[in-house]
């Protein structure tokens, strides 16, 4: 049988688009996606491979379903697209919050919705969540709450598809990354203390894990934390 297609929702981030090269390497179909044409199209030819870049917009869900028209064959899909919103209770963003709670909660789920019938009977779903979720910050209003959403919506989509397994994966500061490489040192210094392996994920060690869940055909339901030991301090 040849390779299924892989889709990872939010490809052009760097998370995304390593998990999209590690299975372009293997041979598989991809398709990346972005807000974006132009961004999709560039991190697809960036991976290489049969990669394609596609637009897609989890926050006009009702656009998603002609937008991922040309995909078929699934037998994996991944969904990492984020919106950053810094939004506190006592200046409260109405947009923003909606915005973010659109693209990770009903745009997740319209993505898996359209796809299901395409997806082959032992394909997977791996939804990014964040450690959010568990660790709230001044800010984190609305990406606690979609955080801590993503982590029940596994649990009754991996009843509703199964066979199709459906997991998520809630990963610390990935510390090799644009957003967190740059920050002051004494930021990253005072992160790696807080936590048991004295040192940030690595954006290799989020695409690991996620492999894992995509892959091993035992594993469906699960939250995974990636965090270096971070809620152990």
């Amino acid at each position: 049988m040849t390779e299924g297609t892989v889709v990872v929702v939010g490809g052009t981030c760097e998370l995304g688009k390593h998990l999209a090269r590690h299975y372009a390497d293997k041979g598989h179909r991809v398709f990346v996606t972005s807000r974006d044409l132009g961004r999709a199209q560039a991190a697809a030819k960036e991976i290489g491979g049969n990669c394609i870049g596609i637009a897609v917009d989890l926050s006009a869900p009702h656009q998603i379903a002609a937008a991922l028209s040309g995909v078929d064959d699934v037998q994996h899909l991944a969904l990492v697209a984020l919106h950053r919103d810094d939004n506190k209770v006592r200046d409260y963003n109405i947009d923003e919050a909606i915005k973010l709670v659109t693209l990770k909660l009903v745009g997740y789920t319209e993505c898996v919705h359209v796809l299901c019938s395409r997806m082959r009977a032992d394909a997977s779903i791996l939804i990014y969540g964040g450690l959010a979720k568990d660790q709230p910050y001044p800010g984190s209003t609305t990406i606690t709450t979609v955080n801590g959403g993503v982590s029940t919506l596994i649990n009754s989509l991996a009843i509703e598809l199964s066979p199709i397994r459906v997991n998520a994966i809630h990963p610390a500061q990935v510390g090799d990354t644009p957003a967190w490489a740059t920050k002051p040192k004494e930021v990253l210094d005072n992160l790696r203390a807080r936590t048991a392996l004295g040192r940030l994920v690595t954006i290799e060690d989020v695409t690991h894990a996620a492999v894992f869940l995509l892959e091993n055909r035992g594993v469906t339901g699960v939250n995974l934390r990636v965090d270096g030991g971070r809620m152990m301090k």
